[in-house]
């Protein structure tokens, strides 16, 4: 219970436990009980406590024992009495002997710009359509909405997000096909899973460098994750076929974070790989909506429906904060996929729907339109800003996404420069913390989704200084 306006302390929960060695009297374990309270904070300083007689009542026992217990208390200093008032609580963590402190160590400062990949642009979420399209759920939802949602996802929302991959990605999906998820690290799990389940795969290749969480993933399903390398046309299939895996994970439009688009050669290769192996392909389409010199290329996953699993989520074109994705999976993987998730949890209901209407009303492709042209604006004045104050940089990766890969000379100290970057407020990434092993090639990973247009030329000026302070002193010679 609360404590009351007048600051009683009535309603204190008071845990006499068993009678024990040292404690079996009554009066001690209530002078024990009381005093654990009050250093706990649940009874706070000036609190009154309850009159003996009334809590002798409330307690089953003699009035004698509160008394006994009040008066050890007092003499103690964490209670004080005064004739004619009531009994008080003295004590506070303030009036108690100091401590020892443990050593603290130094906050890091805060972010004053992130360049950091992952976030879309929080600040442009599109608050006042997102809340009509909840408030218009809420009123119009039927009643068995209101109950345990199906775990595959609600119709409606799987009826128009297959719709909408469709149309907007060229994937051949129906709402059969098509699971509801929380993004593609929860579709990545259930995926791996009805892998492992139906079919005995027990290996999958993802790619590297790549998004690390991707491949924790796979391991919390319980599958060996095998790294291969990347080039300028996407993922090596020929390295892929010196792995034990039958399964491989793809950034096919846009790979993270090399930036590279998976060639057309590549996509056959890949497909015919997975006929030949009785294997599967699963194309993470995170940021495939954000290109900016011609339209995004359309889905692997059209190219053969009965190979690929399709993963996409709104965490890169809304918000993370929705957990709201979906799954599109071959028509003979479907079963096998519900019953290896039997326990996984379909997001809020409500706010399917609300997605579901967002979408349907066209508010979706304003807001990608609206999007697109910010990210594109804002990507060219960070390329033209990294000329001017990063000449020795070189940016590379395709024209898409939220991040761009700044490649610096040989010998640069990136996590040097990360650190020193850190110092004074500016998050950066280096390459190597996508890698599976460190490699030689020096470069940063920067995003620009969550960064406004006029904190980009003061950010790229401190990460100018961070790379001063990043680079190798050359030694002196040893003749001194």
């Amino acid at each position: 219970m609360t404590i009351s306006q007048t600051n009683l302390a009535w309603a204190t929960l008071l845990d006499l436990g068993p009678a024990e060695h040292g404690r079996h009297r009554l009066h001690d374990r209530l002078a024990h009980a009381l005093r654990t309270a009050i250093r706990d904070g649940r009874l706070t300083e000036g609190a009154t406590v309850p009159p003996s007689r009334a809590l002798a009542e409330e307690l089953g026992c003699s009035r004698w024992v509160v008394t006994q217990a009040y008066g050890q208390l007092i003499a103690e200093g964490y209670l004080c009495a005064r004739v004619g008032s009531a009994t008080r609580v003295s004590w506070s963590p303030d009036t108690a002997p100091p401590r020892p402190r443990a050593r603290r160590v130094p906050a890091p400062p805060p972010v004053r710009y992130d360049l950091a990949p992952g976030l879309p642009d929080l600040r442009a979420f599109p608050r006042r359509r997102w809340a009509d399209a909840v408030r218009t759920v809420t009123g119009s939802a039927v009643h068995y909405d209101l109950g345990l949602p199906d775990p595959a996802g609600h119709a409606v929302l799987r009826t128009t997000v297959a719709q909408y991959l469709r149309r907007s990605r060229g994937a051949d999906a129906d709402v059969a096909s098509v699971s509801v998820c929380a993004g593609v690290t929860d579709g990545l799990v259930r995926t791996c899973r009805a892998l492992r389940d139906a079919e005995g795969i027990t290996d999958l290749a993802v790619e590297d460098p790549g998004w690390g969480r991707l491949r924790d993933a796979a391991t919390s399903a319980g599958l060996n994750v095998h790294p291969v390398p990347v080039d300028h046309d996407g993922l090596r299939v020929e390295d892929l076929g010196r792995t034990p895996a039958r399964a491989v994970v793809v950034g096919a439009a846009h790979q993270f974070p090399t930036g590279t688009v998976l060639s057309p050669a590549r996509r056959a290769q890949l497909v015919r790989w997975a006929r030949e192996v009785d294997g599967f392909v699963i194309e993470d389409d995170y940021d495939a909506e954000f290109r900016y010199d011609h339209h995004p290329v359309a889905v692997m996953q059209g190219m053969d429906p009965s190979r690929v699993f399709l993963l996409g989520s709104v965490s890169k074109t809304l918000s993370p904060a929705l957990g709201l994705g979906w799954l599109v999976a071959p028509a003979a993987m479907t079963p096998a996929l519900r019953a290896a998730n039997l326990v996984a949890a379909a997001p809020p209901v409500l706010d399917q729907l609300a997605l579901a209407t967002f979408i349907d009303r066209g508010w979706y492709d304003a807001h990608l339109r609206a999007a697109r042209r910010r990210f594109r604006s804002r990507r060219d004045l960070l390329v033209r800003t990294l000329g001017a104050q990063v000449p020795q940089g070189r940016v590379a990766g395709t024209a898409a996404g939220l991040h761009i890969l700044l490649h610096l000379p040989d010998g640069a100290d990136t996590r040097g420069a990360v650190r020193a970057a850190a110092a004074v407020g500016l998050r950066l990434v280096d390459l190597d913390d996508y890698s599976a092993k460190r490699s030689a090639e020096r470069a940063l990973v920067l995003g620009y989704g969550n960064i406004n247009d006029t904190e980009i030329p003061p950010a790229v000026a401190l990460l100018r200084e961070a790379l001063r302070s990043g680079v190798p002193r050359p030694r002196p010679d040893a003749d001194g």
